[in-house]
């Protein structure tokens, strides 16, 4: 590798004291691995060239969030012709669709999918109404076989994925196999409808066959226009919250994670994937602040990059998910003696699931920050315990609106409804 390389992007840092975007141009060398940052609005270095770690070549396309120092960056366009050049056509997206036939393969799915180079930059169970499912089918609105597409894609959840590798659309295809599942079977038995499908209709995946469908689709299922896309898929009964850390996504690991819940009885009933700001995570560990000692390596693990949100479903789920997690600290649990194989050590030497439930029960922080806790799990909106930082009592019913304020910005008022179960 020539140690002079070097690769340019233009990124952008919210600051949330200024509370305003700022715009930088970010230097990589690959040759030793060292950062070095430029304002682009004051003309002068932000950042002397310095060797930086947790930064890797596969990390810069664009659209992608980089922490740099604990500051977290979007890459929003080449800085330069000879980057665009280089790394322009490295980078490829699709459309990944699990289909509803094949939902309960997921972990197996995605584990293929990290096998064979690809990273997902988005993922989230929806549920597609028909209006949708006709929208996402529109190529098939003449065959005869329509009607069964939509039935069984509005038959139950999906997870539509954003993934990213060279050349991904023909890959993805390549994984896929032939689209009928029988003849996967004898012309590519490797492939995920050959091992998961059942025929040409309920052949578990989907994928877009050129540039504009890929467009398309993924404009459906993740609008960029603020439209909200296909609805999610949260219960908000007998849940608790589970989140999957960024070094275990890096890592690989979502897969085999979703099979361990999974085999260990748990349904995952709603997902997303989701990057949070230092701000959201602060306020999201606040209960452990002062408690723990490695707070700080918490924060910073937690915004380092995407991580997963599930809701977890079972009977006495909060008690039975933390079990199955084990300690919190992978190292407790290798110095036990015992039969059972937990979570916490399976998956390596570092923290990999966070089972989101303070333990005080009645001690839960309501925010309008953390939209996967708002919208798709809300989990511990129990009807008779208390919600808020006001200790707000809550009676049954179907619904209730709390006043909150915010616990960094006291000034600052605001409504929050819940729709719970009663």
């Amino acid at each position: 590798m020539n140690h002079g390389e070097r690769f340019v992007f233009i990124a952008e840092w919210y600051d949330p004291n200024a509370s305003l975007f700022r715009r930088y141009e970010l230097l990589f060398y690959p040759g030793d691995g060292s950062v070095e940052m430029h304002d682009v609005k004051n003309h002068r270095t932000f950042l002397k060239r310095t060797k930086y770690d947790d930064l890797h070549l596969e990390d810069l396309f664009i659209g992608n969030k980089v922490n740099i120092f604990s500051r977290q960056l979007v890459l929003i366009d080449y800085g330069d012709q000879y980057t665009a050049r280089q790394l322009g056509s490295r980078k490829e997206k699709t459309l990944a669709l699990i289909k509803p036939d094949a939902i309960s393969k997921a972990g197996e799915i995605i584990e293929m999918i990290n096998k064979a180079g690809f990273t997902i930059t988005k993922l989230k169970m929806m549920m597609l109404s028909r209006k949708e499912a006709m929208d996402f089918h529109i190529d098939h609105q003449s065959r005869p076989f329509l009607n069964e597409l939509i039935q069984l894609i509005t038959s139950g959840p999906t997870i539509a994925m954003e993934i990213l590798r060279d050349d991904a659309i023909c890959e993805w295809k390549r994984l896929l196999g032939p689209a009928n599942s029988g003849m996967a079977r004898t012309d590519a038995p490797g492939s995920l409808r050959a091992l998961f499908g059942t025929d040409g209709i309920r052949n578990a995946a989907h994928g877009p066959d050129s540039f504009a469908s890929a467009a398309r689709e993924m404009e459906l299922f993740f609008p960029s226009s603020g439209v909200c896309g296909p609805a999610n898929t949260a219960k908000f009964t007998n849940c608790t919250c589970c989140i999957i850390k960024p070094h275990a996504i890096s890592e690989g690991l979502l897969g085999k994670i979703l099979m361990a819940i999974r085999d260990a009885g748990f349904e995952i009933s709603a997902m997303q994937m989701f990057n949070m700001d230092r701000v959201n995570v602060e306020e999201f560990y606040e209960v452990y602040k002062g408690v723990v000692s490695e707070y700080n390596e918490m924060v910073t693990e937690m915004y380092s990059g995407p991580c997963v949100a599930m809701e977890i479903q079972q009977n006495n789920p909060t008690k039975t998910f933390r079990e199955f997690c084990g300690p919190a600290d992978p190292n407790v649990l290798l110095k036990k003696t015992t039969t059972t194989t937990k979570n916490s050590s399976s998956f390596g030497p570092r923290k990999v699931t966070e089972e989101r439930e303070t333990d005080r029960r009645r001690d839960f922080v309501v925010t309008s920050n953390h939209s996967f806790i708002q919208t798709y799990l809300s989990t511990y909106y129990v009807p008779g315990t208390i919600l808020g930082t006001e200790d707000i009592p809550v009676k049954k019913t179907s619904s209730v609106c709390v006043c909150v304020r915010e616990r960094k910005f006291p000034h600052r008022a605001f409504k929050l409804t819940f729709y719970l179960e009663t």
